[in-house]
């Protein structure tokens, strides 16, 4: 995993401007009093910016907790074993970019159900991921991609696992910041992110709510 990270995934600063962005953008989403988990956090860009009464931060990586923020709680552990040390229904927002992809389609589905058992009813998940529609020029440039996944298939696959779809958009952010050296400010990740108009965008946000659990009958 450490190689993975030396080799293609390397840390760049001015994902810490993105991501404050991206985390201020989502809020609404997000409720301070919220307890938020992160799946494949990676180096916490996003869950370190998160506003909320817990954040948890899962990955198999073992430098993890090098990278968690203050009050933001490091859990090396592999994601498609089911997180079995943590309890159901225990949050409130589950949150994951970049994911998916690197699982074959049956682990990925798995993952999806893991995130559902997690999270209590009318809890959401909040996924940023390459949308293959849009990025399939690049999208195996990275050896890791295992699954295919675009704005109709991640959607359909988080139905399966008991979600309904709350908001879906194609184009949402830039594939990847490798490679390229265009400036990154605040107010100009906010305005993008603002903007209908989405140049270069080749991921995609799905936000997905947990169904309530069914009413007693004697109470409907």
């Amino acid at each position: 995993m450490t190689s993975y990270h030396r080799a293609h995934f390397v840390d760049d600063p001015r994902r810490q401007i993105v991501w404050k962005a991206v985390a201020n953008h989502l809020a609404p989403n997000v409720p301070t009093e919220s307890e938020v988990l992160e799946l494949g956090a990676g180096y916490c860009h996003w869950i370190n910016h998160v506003r909320a009464a817990r954040r948890v931060a899962v990955d198999l990586w073992t430098e993890l907790p090098k990278h968690v923020g203050p009050g933001v709680e490091p859990l090396v552990l592999d994601i498609a074993d089911g997180l079995t040390p943590l309890a159901d229904a225990s949050f409130d927002v589950v949150l994951a970019s970049n994911l998916l992809e690197h699982f074959p389609p049956d682990t990925a589905a798995n993952v999806a159900g893991t995130a559902a058992r997690l999270l209590r009813p009318g809890g959401r998940i909040i996924l940023i991921q390459p949308n293959f529609r849009y990025a399939w020029r690049s999208y195996f440039d990275d050896y890791t991609h295992r699954s295919i996944f675009t704005d109709v298939s991640l959607p359909a696959l988080l139905r399966a696992a008991g979600f309904d779809i709350l908001n879906v958009q194609p184009r949402f952010v830039p594939y990847s910041m490798q490679g390229t050296s265009f400036p990154v400010t605040a107010w100009l990740v906010k305005a993008y992110l603002m903007s209908p108009f989405k140049p270069a965008a080749g991921q995609m946000l799905v936000i997905a709510q947990k169904g309530q659990k069914e009413m007693p009958a004697h109470v409907r």
